[in-house]
């Protein structure tokens, strides 16, 4: 039987070779080919999956307070006594919880974090690509290979590819982002209205992404909307592209006016993610000593100085940061000083300017958003937000790559045998430190791996004790206990949110601090938090058990309730 042939479309023959898949003049700068980015895709899957082997055999998973917070609010969605999405809360933003709802409901997905492996996995692999084709705008192709390669094998960003943090879908979504933009502004100046129209309104969708993703997405959001809205203004042939830079700006919108909506909906407050009792504000408050601020409150050059170490000790092994710090800051000057030419003025190159948006964000944040990073080169010499230096990472990436084509360039100017061998191996050597620093990061310990396991030292034995206690207590019976800080506790023990009486349902949370001992069978309290308040208001009924205590937490005191009935069915 003769071989069924692949129908080809006319003029559009199969490539049959590598090269025919691939062929590009390795001296020019041109936009990638779409072919290209899946290779990088499976590759960044492979990489994700060899971290994530790593980081399950070591237990790194569940390191952050944060991760498994995320799952819980995941979870909770479908595991309530009022299940849906009146369960986000009001401060983190809800894409990454959503994202997980897939997968959240089986108990050994929430358990081992696995839930979160999807979106955490393609995120990256998506980040991946986009810097790829984002680098072939900028530079030739082997110094994209540069950028593409010490973006993907930077050991903190493979390790929160494993993770249920939110960092690795949010860079997915600003790359993209600052790549739609980029390609929407050179059709723009390229006169092709109808490739700018769908990049505009891919870039508000992806808006709308980061905005339900982190906060750093409501200014990007905000600087991308002035950007196009400038480019589009210029164009000759706007009218064309009125009705998608209409769409554009009410997708911009859409995102932030949602979460005021939702916040006032459910929250009974408007900027509650600003302002309630689990904002950062309140956090500082709550965790600074009176009278005291962490160094940089109130103090942009502080701020400034401890964000940029942060991205340098996130980004490069050992004090490499301050080179590839300086070298990424050459390339944005090289990049300014050529916007005048008219083929890099038709590729909108400036636009990739706004991969530096996080700085300004954070500056401001550590200044006057009560965001304090702490990382052990500065005092006080300790770990906090050290994760948040990540978003800078593509930038130094792509901006130092475009400086060392620039020196290449230079040694390749007619001059004399050492500078054209320095020209020859100047990329290869750029090659050997990526992988070079991927290796000493490892081998160190990366920082953000580093915070997490530091921070987890007291939390994740105190949960594992606060577990073995919820599981001898039975899967179904009702305990009282706060979960907003050690939900670990109960993921651990593999309970049903429902079997919890805890601030996931307000009724029986309000009725349980009113009557602990009628409407809960085990009761845990814990130092400071409201269950102790109820405990000690109303102690009637409840015979003290045990008490749990480890080093760095606060100690939990288990109750059972000698009045307590079960309610018939």
């Amino acid at each position: 039987m003769p071989k069924r042939q692949r129908r080809l479309r006319p003029g559009r023959p199969l490539p049959t070779t590598m090269e025919e898949r691939f062929t590009w003049d390795p001296e020019a700068v041109t936009p990638a080919d779409k072919r290209e980015i899946y290779p990088f895709f499976a590759l960044g899957v492979i990489l994700a999956f060899v971290a994530l082997i790593v980081c399950y055999r070591k237990q790194y998973m569940l390191l952050y307070g944060d991760a498994v917070a995320h799952l819980g609010i995941a979870r909770r969605i479908v595991d309530a006594h009022y299940p849906g999405l009146a369960q986000l809360g009001g401060v983190w933003l809800p894409l990454p919880h959503l994202l997980m709802l897939p997968f959240i409901k089986s108990m050994a997905m929430w358990q081992t974090g696995f839930a979160a492996l999807p979106m955490s996995i393609a995120s990256y692999a998506l980040s991946v690509t986009g810097v790829w084709r984002l680098a072939r705008s900028l530079v030739r192709p082997r110094w994209a290979f540069v950028a593409t390669a010490f973006y993907a094998l930077n050991p903190n960003l493979l390790y929160l590819s494993t993770t249920a943090m939110t960092e690795t879908l949010f860079l997915a979504l600003f790359i993209w982002t600052v790549v739609v933009t980029m390609e929407a502004i050179a059709a723009m100046r390229a006169g092709k209205p109808s490739t700018a129209n769908a990049r505009m309104i891919v870039a508000g969708l992806l808006i709308v992404g980061q905005v339900f993703t982190r906060y750093d997405g409501w200014i990007i959001g905000a600087v991308v909307w002035l950007v196009l809205a400038i480019a589009w203004w210029r164009s000759p042939q706007r009218a064309k592209m009125q009705t998608s830079f209409i769409v554009f700006t009410l997708l911009c919108v859409a995102g932030p006016l949602v979460w005021f909506w939702y916040n006032a909906h459910f929250e009974h407050d408007w900027l509650d993610f600003m302002r309630g009792p689990y904002s950062a504000k309140a956090i500082e408050r709550k965790t600074a000593p009176p009278g005291q601020h962490y160094r940089g409150w109130h103090n942009p050059a502080w701020a400034l100085l401890f964000y940029l170490r942060t991205a340098q000790v996130d980004a490069a092994a050992w004090e490499t940061g301050f080179g590839l710090l300086i070298a990424s800051l050459y390339g944005l000057y090289v990049s300014a000083r050529r916007r005048a030419v008219q083929a890099v003025s038709l590729r909108g190159e400036t636009a990739a300017a706004l991969l530096w948006v996080p700085l300004p964000f954070y500056i401001y944040s550590i200044a006057y958003g009560s965001v304090p990073i702490f990382i052990p080169q500065l005092w006080p010499h300790s770990y906090y937000n050290a994760r948040y230096g990540m978003e800078l990472l593509p930038a130094l990436a792509i901006y130092a790559a475009l400086a060392g084509e620039s020196f290449e360039l230079w040694f390749r100017a007619p001059g004399t045998t050492v500078r054209i061998l320095a020209a020859r191996f100047i990329q290869p050597i750029a090659l050997v430190l990526c992988a070079g620093n991927c290796l000493w990061m490892m081998y160190k310990i990366p920082s953000v791996l580093k915070e997490g396991i530091v921070n987890a030292s007291t939390r994740v034995p105190f949960e594992r004790s606060l577990a073995s206690v919820l599981i001898g207590f039975g899967p179904d019976v009702p305990v009282m206990m706060s979960t907003s800080a050690h939900i670990g506790a109960v993921q651990t023990a593999g309970r049903n949110l429902t079997s919890m009486v805890s601030e996931n349902d307000e009724v029986s949370w309000e009725k349980g601090l009113a009557d602990p001992a009628h409407n809960a069978q085990f009761v845990i309290a814990m130092k400071g938090d409201p269950v102790e308040a109820a405990v000690k208001a109303h102690p009637e009924g409840l015979k003290e058990l045990e008490v749990i205590c480890t080093s760095g937490q606060p100690c939990a005191t288990v109750y059972q309730s000698e009045l307590y009935a079960a309610p018939t069915r």
